[in-house]
């Protein structure tokens, strides 16, 4: 007589089930270990194309742009700061309604703590006054809301309708109307006489029909310098 041959189909499964099986309890005697991760150094929240405006009365004083806001915050220490780390704009008008001040760097940081604001500008920073036709840059500048001044103590480089200067430190009211130079070098100025054309302010200035109303409307649309 032949002896029957064992079902190879029942082996088979069998077979699978106990790799099956001590490879569950393998892994069930491992401990898995995470990436630790901190808390602190992720945005509690992200904002694109940021826009913001200040203003007094329905006139408009500021208004602030950002291709990115991150912010974040640290609970240990009770500090939190926004960081803008793909550029920020800061646009200033006087008490007219006139664009006049401009503010541009590529990194910006907003720290604020329970009795403390600090706004901190990094990188090709640029601050234009328009009306007075200067033109400022460094790569580190400092913003006090409080006492609303700015101020550096980098190399700055200021050109004018009077000239140019240069030198390290800076300080000035926050719309750039009496920057000043602590420690200038190398600088030199423009003389003018009674014939030589005076600045104009080529941002705000329309033509002299335009009344006041349209002045104020083209304003709100302006585009980046």
């Amino acid at each position: 007589m032949f002896r029957k041959s064992p079902n190879i189909k029942n082996i088979s499964l069998v077979a699978i089930a106990y790799v099956i099986a001590t490879i569950v309890v393998s892994c069930g005697n491992k401990t898995v270990v995470g990436e630790i991760v901190d808390v602190n150094a992720i945005p509690r929240q992200t904002v694109n194309d940021m826009y913001a405006v200040q203003t007094n009365n329905g006139i408009l004083q500021m208004r602030m742009e950002a291709k990115l806001m991150q912010r974040f915050q640290n609970d240990s220490t009770k500090i939190s700061y926004e960081l803008f780390p793909e550029g920020f704009d800061v646009y200033a008008y006087n008490n007219e309604g006139l664009l006049e001040t401009h503010i541009h760097s590529e990194v910006a940081k907003h720290t604020t703590t329970k009795n403390d604001e600090k706004w901190e500008a990094y990188g090709n920073v640029v601050i234009k006054n328009f009306i007075k036709g200067e033109r400022m840059e460094t790569d580190t500048l400092y913003w006090d809301r409080e006492t609303k001044r700015i101020f550096t103590h980098r190399l700055v480089k200021m050109f004018s309708p009077q000239g140019f200067m240069q030198g390290y430190g800076m300080h000035s009211d926050e719309m750039a109307r009496n920057a000043q130079i602590l420690k200038p070098f190398d600088s030199y100025g423009i003389i003018n006489d009674s014939t030589s054309t005076k600045y104009i302010d080529s941002v705000n200035f329309i033509g002299p029909v335009q009344k006041r109303e349209q002045v104020r409307n083209k304003l709100l649309i302006t585009e980046k310098e």
